[in-house]
C-alpha cells in the first residue's frame, strides 16, 4: 500500500472548496482500524456540505455512508477484527459529556462526525475507531453495506422510541432513499406504508412499487396516522401536515437547508405530535444490524450505480437532478486506468 491515496476532499468553504486530490494515505492509531473502502453512499447531507448549509471543518475528506474491510488494526484495538467486513458509525468524538454518557452521541456539542469534521470515506481508506465499526451479516454485500448509515438513521427516527405501530396507516413523502428506508422500517413494524412523490420521481416511484409499496404521484389520501416528510421542501412538508389525521403524528425527516414556510397552525389545530431525528446512535445501529440480520430491510434494489471518485462531479449533478436512487463510490476503481464508473446495478 502506498503512502498516498485519492479522496474527495472539501479544503474550504466557497466556490470551488471540493476537488478529487491526493493525500496522505490514513494509519491506524491507538483504539482504531483502517477500513479499506469498498462502498461509500452520497447523499443529500454531502451536497449541503458543498453548498456550505451544513457545518464542516475543512481540510476534510468527504463522505459518512462507509463500507469496507479492516486491513489494519491498531494498538489497543480486536485484533480479530483485521480482515472483517464492516460498516461504520460516525460520530467519532471522545467526550465525556451528558448527552455521550446518555448514549446520544448525534447530540454532542463537540461532535466531530466522519465527512465533516474528520476525514470520511470519499477515499481508499479510512481511519475509524475500532468501537464504531460493526461486522457486517455475511448475506450483504459491501455495496449494500454502504446503507447501514443512512438504515440507522431511519432506525433512530422511527423506533427510539417507537414512533410507528402495528396496523398505522404511513405516508411518506418524498421517495428517495431515506424514504424508501423509513418505508421498510415502517413496514417492518406492522405499518401499512404510501409513499408519495412529484412527476419527476416517477422513476423512484417504480422502485418503491416493485418493493411492494403503495405509490402515489402528486397528491395523496389523508388522515394518515403517521406522516414521514423526507422531501426537505416546504411543499413536501404542507403536504404531510395537511395528510395527516387528527391527533396524528408528524416526523421531520429532510434536511431544508434553510428557513421555510409552512401551515404550522396546523399542528395546534389537529393537535399533532411532532417529533424527528438526528443522525444515529450506537442503539440504532443495534436495531439497524438486527433488521438486517433477520432479512426484513432490502438494500440492494436502492442501490442505482457505482462510480469511481474520479468522477465526483458527474455523481454529485445526477444527484442535485435526482436521478436513480443511492449512488455509490467504490475508490478501488480509481486504481484502473481510464475507469468510467461501473455499470448500473
Amino acid at each position: 500500500m502506498g503512502e498516498f491515496m485519492f479522496a474527495v476532499v472539501k479544503s474550504h468553504h466557497g466556490e470551488g472548496g471540493v476537488a478529487l486530490q491526493q493525500v496522505p494515505r490514513p494509519r491506524a492509531g491507538v483504539d482504531s482500524v483502517i477500513v479499506e473502502v469498498h462502498a461509500a453512499g452520497v447523499c443529500g447531507t454531502d451536497l449541503h456540505l458543498l453548498d456550505d448549509a451544513y457545518p464542516s471543518r475543512p481540510p476534510v475528506v468527504l463522505g459518512h455512508e462507509v463500507a469496507g474491510v479492516v486491513v489494519e488494526v491498531g494498538e489497543d484495538a480486536e485484533p480479530s477484527l483485521l480482515g472483517a467486513r464492516v460498516a461504520c458509525e460516525t460520530h467519532h468524538q471522545a467526550c465525556d459529556c451528558t448527552w455521550c454518557r446518555s448514549g446520544r452521541r448525534n447530540l454532542c456539542d463537540n461532535k466531530t462526525s466522519m465527512g465533516s469534521f474528520v476525514d470520511g470515506g470519499f477515499a481508499q481508506f479510512v481511519r475509524v475507531p475500532s468501537h464504531l465499526v460493526h461486522r457486517i451479516p455475511d448475506t450483504l454485500s459491501l455495496q449494500e453495506a454502504a446503507l447501514c448509515e443512512p438504515l440507522a438513521c431511519a432506525t433512530h427516527l422511527l423506533l427510539d422510541p417507537p414512533i410507528v405501530n402495528a396496523g398505522d396507516r404511513v405516508l411518506v413523502t418524498g421517495p428517495g432513499p431515506m424514504g424508501l428506508l423509513l418505508a421498510q422500517v415502517a413496514r417492518s413494524a406492522g405499518a401499512i406504508v404510501t409513499l408519495s412523490g412529484l412527476a419527476g420521481d416517477a422513476g423512484r416511484l417504480v422502485i418503491a412499487s416493485s418493493m411492494g409499496f403503495t405509490v402515489s404521484q402528486g397528491s395523496a389520501a389523508t388522515d394518515y396516522d403517521v406522516v414521514l416528510e423526507c422531501s426537505g421542501t416546504a411543499g413536501g412538508a404542507r403536504a404531510a401536515l395537511e395528510a395527516v389525521r387528527k391527533g396524528g403524528r408528524y416526523v421531520s425527516v429532510g434536511i431544508h437547508g434553510r428557513d421555510v414556510s409552512i401551515p404550522f397552525d396546523l399542528v395546534l389545530y389537529k393537535e399533532l405530535t411532532v417529533t424527528s431525528g438526528f443522525a444515529a446512535t450506537s442503539e440504532s445501529w443495534r436495531r439497524a444490524m438486527s433488521l438486517l440480520s433477520r432479512g426484513l430491510i432490502d438494500l440492494a434494489p436502492m442501490i442505482s450505480s457505482v462510480w469511481s471518485l474520479r468522477h465526483w462531479d458527474e455523481v454529485i449533478d445526477s444527484l442535485r437532478t435526482g436521478q436513480g436512487m443511492k449512488i455509490l463510490f467504490d475508490p478501488r476503481l480509481d486504481d484502473a486506468a481510464g475507469e468510467s464508473g461501473a455499470d448500473a446495478q
